[in-house]
């Protein structure tokens, strides 16, 4: 390998003569060419949009990843430009250890029953984030990772020639300053024209960079809505995912409670006189074994007004459908599941479940 010493001996030369100057520069002792306020306000700017976006990026990075030996190993594989393999979720996991423990136990009894429906939306729900993180990854962090890596690694290029060019200028400045002789001035004099010259067009080519960080922006900007949207739809598909695993636990047979109850002695043989009555209101159809809301009658006293918090839809005829935001009126009766209540809107009555509720009276 052949060096060139006498070009190597004079980049460091001029390196520690710069070194110097920037030196007396900070302690005052030597003249510095200042940039106009725009071009420092853009200079700021550009700093900031930097930070941060390097913060919002490893903070989003940790959001979707939390395990950061995954986070390092997926780092490993983008910088060796390889595959990243496909990751199974703890959500997809959990389902699967929830379906081999239904078929141990025995999948037609009711905890195998219970745990395979849990299982199967254990792993509903882990192919939604698995889809939520690939989506955030292409639409969110790509392009935040393009902008450090690509447009920033520019801009900071062009800022380093830049101030190399300043330094020049100020050096030129200062020699024409010490010049005596007519020879030496318009030598200096030359020189700094020729540095004037490099400065300013490295400036203007620094100015547009930074001046496109706005543009910048406005593509973080889209970028953002996308990242929140595919976040909006992710909850969407958990929260309908598990309105629907409620649905199908509460019309499992109580059994396991039934059985419970059975082996202890009941505390009495006939429910006492008085709620005898609103008992039989409620009490099943001898016919389908389910509650006919017509025959219910509302207490005396008791009633509540109540806020639907989200929309229902009700899983059978004794069931009341719900839609959010509207007023309802409610009550309670004896032997009912704490879990419900007995709703009415006009002429239709039915049960509903609590916590699709807020009470307010």
């Amino acid at each position: 390998m052949d060096f060139n010493v006498k070009k190597l001996a004079s980049d460091a030369g001029v390196f520690f003569t710069r070194a110097v100057q920037f030196t007396e520069e900070k302690l005052g002792q030597a003249e510095k060419t200042e940039l106009d306020a725009h071009f420092e306000n853009l200079l700021t700017r550009a700093d900031s949009t930097k930070n941060w976006t390097e913060k919002i990026l490893r903070q989003t990075e940790v959001l979707l990843q939390p395990n950061p030996s995954a986070r390092v190993e997926e780092f490993l594989y983008e910088k060796l430009d390889r595959k990243i393999p496909s990751r199974v979720t703890n959500g997809e996991l959990l389902g699967q250890y929830m379906t081999e423990a239904a078929n141990d136990f025995g999948p037609s009894s009711p905890y195998g029953q219970t745990l395979i429906k849990v299982g199967e939306t254990q792993k509903r729900l882990g192919i939604a984030e698995r889809d939520f993180i690939h989506s955030s990854s292409i639409n969110f962090l790509t392009p935040l990772r393009n902008f450090l890596e690509g447009d920033w690694r520019t801009i900071s290029k062009e800022r380093r020639i830049l101030q190399n060019r300043r330094l020049d200028l100020d050096a030129c400045k200062a020699r024409l300053k010490k010049a005596k002789a007519a020879e030496a001035k318009a030598a200096a004099e030359h020189e700094l024209r020729v540095a004037q010259t490099e400065f300013d067009r490295q400036a203007e080519v620094t100015r547009l960079l930074l001046e496109g960080i706005s543009s910048t922006h406005v593509n973080h900007l889209r970028c953002l809505h996308e990242f929140a949207e595919a976040q909006a739809t992710y909850y969407a598909q958990c929260y309908q995912y598990m309105v629907d695993l409620q649905k199908q636990l509460g019309r499992f047979p109580s059994t396991f409670v039934g059985n419970a109850e059975a082996t202890s002695p009941p505390l009495s043989t006939s429910p006492p006189a008085a709620t005898l009555p609103l008992l039989q209101a409620v009490s099943p159809n001898p016919a389908d074994g389910t509650l006919n809301p017509a025959d219910v009658k509302p207490p005396a006293s008791g009633t509540r007004k109540a806020r639907v918090l989200y929309d229902y839809q009700a899983a059978d005829s004794t069931e009341l459908s719900l839609m959010a935001d509207e007023l309802i009126t409610v009550y309670s009766l004896p032997g009912m599941d704490p879990d419900w209540l007995i709703g009415e809107r006009g002429n239709q009555k039915g049960k509903v479940p609590v916590t699709y509720l807020e009470l307010l009276s």
